[in-house]
């Protein structure tokens, strides 16, 4: 899985100018077909996933746009806006309501989150330390929903720090930047793996 920006245009240019790198060994992605065509709640326009093949290992991976978690029906953010409500207090029934999704739904999100909310939390920060310049880590708020927004806030702040308030992938937002430093896994089961790999923000190094 590789995170890309949502323009299908800019995916092709991109795609077709050798600059979407492999994340198994470093190669060039070249186009390799689609995935299906899904229509995904919050966003316009369908979403029709493209498919790449690295030149070098030969190993083929979908290009997840940003503004989409993975196997997720509903936008990534409707799915960051029920989490903020959550840590504002609100139970599943009333966030649904507020951000316009079934209440079994969000409740599924908010348990799948619940029990991973700690590492989310340190995932955030790794991600805010490794691209940020002198980052302080906040102070523990007492309620871990809280906590894990300001990790993703200063993850955001950071890379915004660093490289501005657009990036590669559009304009850096905490849904983006949930999307992008997670791969879109961020409800995914085994996600993040324990003892992984710090992760690194996304494209950090093309600026």
């Amino acid at each position: 899985m590789v995170t890309v920006e949502a323009d299908p245009v800019r995916v092709e240019s991109r795609l077709a100018a050798g600059e979407i790198e492999c994340p198994d060994c470093g190669g060039v992605l070249g186009g390799w077909g689609y995935g299906r065509t899904r229509r995904i709640a919050g966003l316009a326009d369908a979403v029709r996933p493209r498919r790449a093949r690295c030149r070098g290992c030969a190993v083929t991976h979908v290009l997840l746009p940003v503004s989409v978690l993975m196997r997720r029906a509903y936008a990534a953010e409707r799915v960051w806006a029920a989490l903020r409500a959550r840590a504002s207090g609100r139970g599943h029934r009333r966030v649904g309501v507020e951000v316009g999704v079934p209440a079994a739904t969000v409740r599924g999100w908010l348990r799948r989150a619940a029990g991973r909310l700690e590492a989310i939390r340190i995932w955030f920060m790794q991600v805010a330390v490794t691209v940020g310049v002198d980052v302080a880590i906040p102070d523990g708020s007492g309620c871990a929903w809280r906590d894990v927004l300001a990790a993703v806030e200063l993850a955001t702040a950071a890379i915004r720090g660093r490289f501005g308030s657009v990036g590669l992938l559009g304009a850096v937002t905490p849904p983006q930047v949930v999307v992008a430093a997670s791969g879109g896994r961020l409800l995914a089961p085994g996600w993040p793996a324990v003892g992984g790999a710090t992760p690194i923000a996304p494209d950090a190094a093309q600026g």
